[in-house]
């Protein structure tokens, strides 16, 4: 079992015990976050729903994350999956939930936000937590690294502790 597996499995069995339910908000790894815990048997019975949302227009549509945002910040940014983790809770009425939006590149980095930049958000309850991490790698290594990292912070949420570990 490779390492993402493996934490989604732990994942599951962490949030079977708590009886809670997690749903996912992605952009940049274009709903490997979701494919990775739906992977594990049984997941049904703790992940609730996945939104892949990679236009600005869907993260506002599915969202509710204010269009403004992007002229102000950018897709990729804090404010963005703070909003997006929140709606996407909201929607699926999970107790957790996270987001993501990144540069995984080959192109569309800049200087403020270089390939490899991604924002990951972290929901439980009312608590949301945010962090900016920056993956080396090619396009397929960023997305990896991001999806290991979403799923170690869920892990650090549903363990009681703040998820920016991950």
């Amino acid at each position: 079992m490779d390492s993402i597996t493996q934490l989604a499995a732990t994942l599951g069995e962490r949030l079977r015990t708590l009886n809670a339910h997690v749903t996912t908000a992605e952009s940049c790894t274009g709903g490997g976050i979701a494919e990775a815990i739906t992977r594990i048997p049984g997941s049904s019975a703790w992940f609730e729903a996945g939104y892949v949302t990679y236009s600005n227009a869907q993260k506002t549509l599915q969202l509710q994350v204010p269009g403004e945002l992007f002229e102000q910040v950018g897709a990729v940014s804090r404010e963005v999956v703070e909003a997006m983790v929140r709606g996407a809770q909201v929607n699926a009425r999970a107790r957790f939930a996270v987001a993501v939006s990144g540069v995984a590149g080959p192109d569309g980095g800049s200087v403020e936000k270089p390939v490899g930049t991604v924002w990951l958000a972290f929901a439980a309850g009312e608590q949301v937590t945010s962090v900016r991490r920056f993956f080396p790698g090619d396009r397929d290594e960023v997305r990896r690294q991001t999806v290991k990292a979403a799923l170690e912070g869920l892990l650090h949420l549903a363990a009681g502790e703040i998820a920016n570990r991950g």
